[in-house]
C-alpha cells in the first residue's frame, strides 16, 4: 500500500517533471503567477485539484494526464529502448534533428522565393513603364 501512495503522489511527479525540464521552482512559480513557496507546497502535496493541475501541466509543457501517469520507470524504459550501448559508447536511435528547425528553414526558403518573385514583378513593371513613356 505504501508504494501505491508514493506512485500517486502528484506533487512528487510535478517536481520530477519540472526537474527533468531543467526548470527551477521560481520559474514555475512565475509561470503560474504564484510564490515559490506555493510551488514548494504543491510539490509536497499528495493531491492537486484538477484546475490547478491543468495550469501546472500547461506551464510544464505536458498534459494533465502526462503528470498523472508519469513514472520514473517509464522514463527509464524509454531511455533503455532508445539507446544502444556497445563497447561503452551510447548511440541514440531517436530523432537526430529538430522538426521545428526544418519548418523554420522551409519558411525562410519560401520568404526568399517570395522576395525574388516580388523583385521580378517590380522589374517587369518598371520595364513596362519605360516602354510606355
Amino acid at each position: 500500500m505504501q508504494t501505491k501512495i508514493k506512485n500517486n503522489h502528484i506533487g512528487r511527479k510535478i517536481s520530477r517533471i519540472r526537474e527533468l525540464r531543467g526548470m527551477k521552482q521560481e520559474t514555475l512559480a512565475e509561470e503560474l503567477g504564484i510564490s515559490q513557496q506555493a510551488v514548494s507546497n504543491i510539490e509536497n502535496s499528495e493531491k492537486v485539484d484538477d484546475v490547478k493541475l491543468e495550469e501546472i501541466a500547461k506551464a510544464l509543457g505536458v498534459t494533465k494526464e502526462g503528470i498523472e501517469n508519469f513514472s520514473e520507470e517509464a522514463i527509464l524504459n524509454i531511455i533503455g529502448n532508445t539507446y544502444h550501448v556497445d563497447n561503452s559508447s551510447a548511440v541514440n536511435y531517436g530523432c537526430t534533428f529538430n522538426p521545428l528547425d526544418k519548418l523554420i528553414d522551409a519558411y525562410e526558403e519560401n520568404k526568399k522565393l517570395y522576395e525574388r518573385l516580388l523583385q521580378a514583378e517590380k522589374d517587369k513593371v518598371a520595364y513596362l513603364e519605360k516602354l510606355i513613356k
